[in-house]
């Protein structure tokens, strides 16, 4: 159940007149009262012989009793209060106990008080309630409304156990704005599956993801296709910027536009800017400080390597309890989504984009970001984006597989910081996003195990029971049912190209397994190809290359990260369950 105390305003005749009203797109029906400050209150919508002024002129009296020069300017107070989609169809009788609940918790008339404020509730839809009152009490005081938003979300917290409806996270203000009912009705409309709002907030994270400057930033929102306003002050400098789509128009056929911190907190231009490094870097200078210039960007298979390496070290640094970079981390991680979203292939488009939009409000909380040691990760992001789209084969398709696989465990360990911080909101958005995650994986790796699965099959057998006899060596209480997998001929193929690669498989072999547990894995052979594959430093794909030293796994090798558990003690990570 979703309250929201809307902006305060001075007629009250024209909030009654929407409320009964057939809404901006016709969305209203059956608009009536369901409870008011008074049970002989009248109800324009079901008593023909009652009117909205009538309604308005008694909800108004203890405004006009007042002397002019008391009398406040904005006395229109505005809660509305909507179920969730899930959530069953109320009565009027419970939409009514609602309402006198809300009005008591924010402080408008509570249920004993007799002099408190004049208040109705209006139903003009199955799932949502809006109610009026104006702010002066029947002696002529004003009520006591501070922080009368976080009341009415309290209260709705405890109306939903009592219902029995959906359990919502209490959120802590860091959210993006939720698109409005007329935005709503207005995507359902035209046809869309997101309202304008979201499709401009996602269009711009990933415009904003690795950008170096506010030219690369803009440039990409032009490419986009977005219609863009910059505000400039009278001196030159550049203060903000607005985005519309171009077919969203209001009733006069003007764009719609929304500027950038009204789209989520983190994308207004001075917090765009934080990212950069520092405020207005030039394009020559961000450039000259990264490892790639000019034409010497890596190619998409290049990209992804690259970010596994810096996903691994993310995790490193969240490990190291210092709040300020673990949320640095989290927050870039988010950029990384979005770029991989971006350049990837058809077949984990979908659930890539669906992770990185969950994935948006786990990237934000009241803990500042420290971002003076976050740059590995919006490389990454920088990379994944001038790298260009994956074909989704070969070994940039194993690249993709293998950078999902470690960005599944970064989104886990986030929901795991975010539980720990009371973070509910946020921690349930990880969770979410490491769901699409999981399916994105799935579609990415099947591909490329299923070539190593084929190579592992043509071993000779005495190469496969000498792996099976290292496999036994190295982790004796998982040995079994690791050969009993299906996925163990990919495993087996792996240690024969590590092993002609020079290493010695059996401390391979131990050392990836204690990088993380591995008991709860569907599959344990697979979480270990990709963990050999990115220790050995060996291509994603069996039978391909990738230039040396693009992912300098030797400074790691001996450091193992763990994850806080919810009393803040050190255990090992979980695997994906994969």
């Amino acid at each position: 159940m979703i309250p929201r105390v809307h902006k305060r305003g001075s007629r009250t005749i024209g909030l009654l007149h929407y409320l009964y009203g057939p809404g901006t797109h016709e969305e209203h029906t059956d608009p009536h009262l369901v409870a008011a400050w008074d049970s002989l209150a009248p109800d324009p919508g079901r008593d023909a012989e009652a009117t909205l002024k009538e309604l308005q002129q008694l909800l108004d009296q203890p405004v006009d009793a007042l002397p002019s020069g008391r009398r406040p300017d904005q006395h229109v107070w505005h809660l509305s209060v909507r179920a969730a989609p899930e959530d069953p169809v109320l009565t009027d009788e419970q939409w009514g106990d609602i309402a006198r609940r809300m009005v008591a918790a924010t402080g408008i008339a509570a249920g004993d008080d007799p002099a408190a404020c004049r208040w109705a509730a209006v139903r003009h839809a199955e799932d949502h309630i809006h109610i009026i009152a104006t702010t002066v009490r029947e002696d002529g005081r004003k009520p006591r409304l501070h922080n009368d938003a976080a009341r009415s979300q309290a209260e709705a917290r405890l109306i939903e156990a009592d219902y029995g409806l959906r359990r919502l996270n209490p959120g802590d203000k860091t959210a993006a704005q939720r698109p409005t009912s007329a935005e709503r009705h207005k995507a359902e409309r035209t046809g869309r599956t997101r309202t304008a709002r979201e499709e401009l907030r996602e269009t711009v994270r990933r415009a904003v993801a690795g950008a170096a400057n506010d030219t690369e930033f803009f440039d990409r929102l032009g490419a986009s296709g977005l219609l863009v306003v910059r505000r400039v002050a009278p001196s030159g400098d550049l203060l903000g910027y607005k985005v519309a789509l171009p077919e969203d128009r209001n009733k006069d056929g003007e764009p719609i536009f929304y500027a950038g911190a009204k789209l989520a907190p983190d994308l207004s231009l001075p917090r765009i800017r934080q990212r950069y490094g520092r405020e207005g870097a030039s394009e020559e200078a961000t450039v000259s400080r990264g490892p790639h210039s000019g034409a010497e960007w890596p190619g998409p298979s290049q990209a992804r390597r690259s970010a596994t390496g810096a996903v691994w070290t993310a995790l490193l640094v969240i490990d190291q309890d210092d709040d300020g970079a673990a949320a640095a981390q989290i927050a870039d991680a988010g950029e990384v989504l979005d770029a991989l979203a971006k350049t990837s292939a058809a077949h984990t488009r979908r659930e890539l984009s669906d992770a990185a939009f969950a994935f948006e409000r786990a990237s934000r909380s009241h803990i500042r970001a420290e971002r003076q040691q976050d740059r590995a990760l919006r490389q990454a992001a920088r990379d994944l984006v001038r790298g260009g789209p994956a074909l989704g084969r070969g070994e940039d398709g194993a690249g993709t597989a293998m950078v999902i696989d470690m960005l599944f465990f970064l989104v886990i360990t986030a929901a795991a910081w975010h539980a720990k911080k009371g973070h509910a909101q946020q921690a349930a958005a990880a969770q979410q996003a490491a769901e699409y995650l999981r399916a994105a994986y799935r579609n990415a790796a099947v591909a490329p195990l299923g070539v190593l699965r084929e190579r592992g099959h043509r071993l000779a057998p005495p190469l496969q029971r000498r792996y099976g006899s290292a496999i036994r060596e190295a982790v004796p209480d998982l040995a079994q049912r690791l050969l009993d997998e299906a996925g163990w001929p990919a495993l087996a193929a792996t240690l024969a190209e590590a092993e002609a690669a020079g290493h010695e498989v059996v401390p391979l072999l131990a050392e990836a397994a204690s990088r993380r547990e591995l008991d709860t894995a569907e599959s344990m052979s697979d979480v270990l190809v990709w963990r050999l594959r990115r220790l050995a430093d060996l291509p994603a794909a069996a039978g391909t290359s990738h230039r040396p030293g693009d992912v300098k796994t030797s400074t790691i090798r001996s450091q193992r990260a763990s994850v806080p558990g919810q009393d803040g003690h050190k255990r090992d990570r979980p695997t994906s369950g994969r």
